[in-house]
């Protein structure tokens, strides 16, 4: 099929920009940095805005690593997310399909945010050299999103108002498939509860001390007979930050521990979560201590907008899937190899139900997504994760890309996709994203009536405006996450 002159055009802006890209991607793997502490990773996408004419603005929404980076005027204004924050003890060395970390112990990309990142970044680079080329009007928006992986900025920066300037958002994800996917992932609120009561010696006087150890357990007690009565897809999530020190022989007077809940709606997740409070208010009353709740994070269910997504898929069906060598499928071959065998026989079911049975030993010999699968966004259905894109499609028209940068069957927030992010596997999926997402601004900003229609969705979908799941007293907990 000839390809589009938009497409052409795209295509050669990143194809000359690809080494700079390449190495953007390559310093941010090797940096990994946690949530709020991406300063270097920030610094790599900023100099490389400035260089391209972006106007660059820092420390957004009260986020020292959250900035845009802005080109051009007028309308319609076209928005880019990028992410670039890793996860902890996910260290890995590029390519590596054997488990060798950077540094012992150190953060690494295994949800792939390097390539989110710079790929995002592409995008932004070739519609800004497309809207050029052609002396169109259009504002062209880099964001850029620290803290995906921990209580997240997306929200943050959606009440403070960064996102109702656009028209239309465009963002992706690393994937082990090229698709628009119909799905949605959960709301989700998370918070600290902190239980304070008195001291006293546990074999001397007992009586005179007040747990808040009992109280931090009595909490998940009664967590746990709430389970039983929460909505399909709801889930909650604990785990202890202090448990009242380590003398048995001393009754505890403080314990803090970190509940997260999810539902599939964010009226929902509201909720369960006061649910969750009144457990712990009742655990409260029963030790005879006292309970603080400081609420850290929450996140908007997210969902295609059906209207993008469907340009998008024309876009990327156009583009196609990347380009995999002999090499490729082995190096995607041997992370796969790299799993114990109950890991190997879920990829295999993961394989059979959506590729059929005689596909799957050609699949396994190459494992690695060669094809655009279809866009139905009728068969979408919610799934168990969480991430703060969704108050983007709370706010503004957004549609996120999926783009193969790793083997199908790999394990998210593993080492394995960290290894795979930081390789030529990851390497060609960010170019095509890129392509991908481009192209689809470009087709979005030549048909107003879509991106009317995409509006209109996004008002339905809100009810009129968006609410930020989060009071305004809660800021970003840059430092204490």
């Amino acid at each position: 099929m000839e390809k589009s002159r938009e497409l052409q055009l795209i295509e050669s802006v990143i194809e000359d920009r690809a080494a700079k890209l390449l190495e953007a991607n390559a310093c941010i793997h090797d940096y990994a940095e946690l949530s709020y502490e991406e300063v270097q990773s920030a610094a790599v996408l900023t100099k490389i805005l400035r260089e391209e004419g972006f106007t660059v603005k820092e420390g957004l929404a009260k986020m020292p690593t959250c900035f845009t980076g802005t080109w051009g005027t007028g309308n319609p204004v076209v928005g880019f997310l990028g992410e670039f924050d890793a996860l902890d003890k996910l260290s890995q060395e590029s390519g590596n399909p054997v488990r060798s970390p950077l540094q012992e112990g150190a953060p690494g990309h295994g949800c792939g945010h390097c390539c989110l990142g710079t790929g995002a970044l592409g995008a932004a680079i070739a519609l800004k050299e497309y809207l050029s080329a052609q002396g169109l009007s259009g504002t062209v928006i880099y964001y850029g999103c620290p803290a995906e992986e921990g209580a997240g900025a997306k929200q943050f920066m959606a009440r403070a108002g960064l996102f109702d300037c656009c028209d239309f958002v465009y963002t992706w994800h690393p994937s082990a498939f090229n698709e628009i996917s119909p799905d949605s992932s959960t709301a989700i609120m998370g918070a600290n509860f902190e239980f304070r009561g008195v001291t006293a010696h546990a074999g001397g006087s007992p009586w005179a001390g007040r747990s808040a150890l009992d109280a931090a357990e009595l909490m998940n007690v009664g967590c746990n007979y709430l389970r039983e009565h929460i909505r399909d897809g709801e889930r909650v999530h604990y785990a202890y930050g202090d448990a009242g020190g380590t003398a048995p022989n001393v009754v505890p007077d403080y314990a803090r521990i970190k509940y997260e809940v999810r539902s599939p709606k964010v009226a929902q997740v509201k909720e369960l979560f006061e649910r969750v409070v009144h457990v712990a208010e009742g655990a409260a009353r029963m030790t005879d201590t006292q309970m603080t709740c400081e609420m850290t994070m929450a996140f908007s269910d997210s969902q295609n907008n059906t209207v993008l997504g469907r340009i998008a898929d024309r876009a990327l069906h156009e583009v196609g899937a990347p380009e995999w060598t002999q090499e490729d499928y082995d190096l995607a071959r041997r992370f796969t190899e790299s799993y114990d065998e109950n890991s190997k026989e879920s990829v295999r079911e993961e394989l059979r139900e959506r590729f059929g049975d005689a596909a799957l030993p050609e699949l396994l010999n190459k494992p690695l997504c060669s094809v655009v699968l279809p866009y139905n966004p009728s068969a979408g259905r919610a799934k168990g994760g969480s991430t703060d894109v969704g108050d983007v499609t709370y706010t503004v028209p957004t549609c996120e890309v999926h783009v193969a940068t790793y083997a199908m069957g790999t394990v998210g927030h593993t080492w394995q996709l960290a290894g795979q992010a930081g390789s030529p596997i990851g390497e060609k999926g960010l170019l095509a994203a890129a392509k991908v997402m481009a192209l689809a601004a470009v087709y979005t900003m030549q048909d107003p009536a879509a991106m009317q229609a995409a509006k209109e969705e996004t008002l339905r979908r809100n009810g009129g405006k968006y609410v930020c799941p989060l009071p305004d007293s809660v800021d970003p907990p840059v430092g204490k996450y």
